[in-house]
């Protein structure tokens, strides 16, 4: 079956976001009278666990906090990442934007399929495309439409039942091992370009894995021959 649709991951794929989670999510802690603070190495660890308020559960078991309520902490971590994007703090990652405007050209059905929530994702396509780019997206699927999120593949299933397609006719795009795995698990073949915290991670059972989406990398890969029609 030909490709009919591409299915992005956001955090570490669409954008480099995860230090400016980091930043919120220490800036968070600090309003909130927290002596907590998220070192580089702390959230590389914590991203093994996917979800903001899972991450902050995690930590406060590891640490012996279990009182600690996350919900509140995770709101105010929201809001301040979202001022952050909206202050233009982050770039698309390369290759990225290109692969998606082809895409539209080429008239290719577009999703997203994440563990964040719904407002990270309207803020980031706002900032990098304009608030018309939410229509593009046939499918928008966050951590607040699943029971499970990654590496369960209850996100990517819920995604092809909104674009009404098979995964034999879409590819995911993902930067982590808990994305190849929700991927696979729904069937599709995924492309991996590591992004910073992931880079020392098991990619195996990716179809391709590549720095960056730029059209050059893309064609490099004699397994992505179907995005070939795009980059032409």
């Amino acid at each position: 079956m030909s490709l009919k649709a591409l299915i992005f991951d956001v955090d570490g794929t669409l954008a480099e976001t995860e230090e400016l989670h980091r930043a919120a999510f220490n800036q968070a802690f600090s309003e909130a009278g927290i002596d907590w603070f998220w070192t580089e190495d702390d959230y590389e660890k914590l991203l093994k666990v996917t979800g903001g308020k899972e991450r902050i559960l995690a930590h406060a078991k590891a640490i012996g906090a279990e009182n600690i309520d996350p919900t509140p902490l995770h709101l105010r971590k929201t809001a301040l990442y979202n001022d952050l994007l909206r202050a233009g703090a982050l770039p698309l990652r390369p290759g990225v934007e290109g692969l998606i405007r082809h895409a539209r050209t080429a008239g290719l059905k577009l999703a997203i399929a994440t563990t964040t929530s719904r407002e990270n994702i309207h803020t980031l396509l706002d900032v990098s495309f304009g608030p018309d780019a939410r229509s593009w997206f046939s499918a928008i699927c966050t951590g607040e439409d699943v029971t499970l999120k990654k590496p369960d593949p209850e996100v990517y299933q819920i995604a092809l039942e909104r674009l009404g397609l098979p995964a034999s006719a879409c590819m995911a795009f993902e930067d982590t091992r808990n994305g190849i795995l929700a991927a696979r698990g729904a069937g599709l073949d995924v492309v991996v370009t590591p992004s910073r915290y992931s880079a020392a991670e098991d990619f195996s059972g990716a179809l391709a894995v590549i720095p960056t989406l730029e059209s050059h990398h893309l064609k490099s890969e004699q397994s992505l021959a179907p995005l070939a029609f795009l980059l032409a």
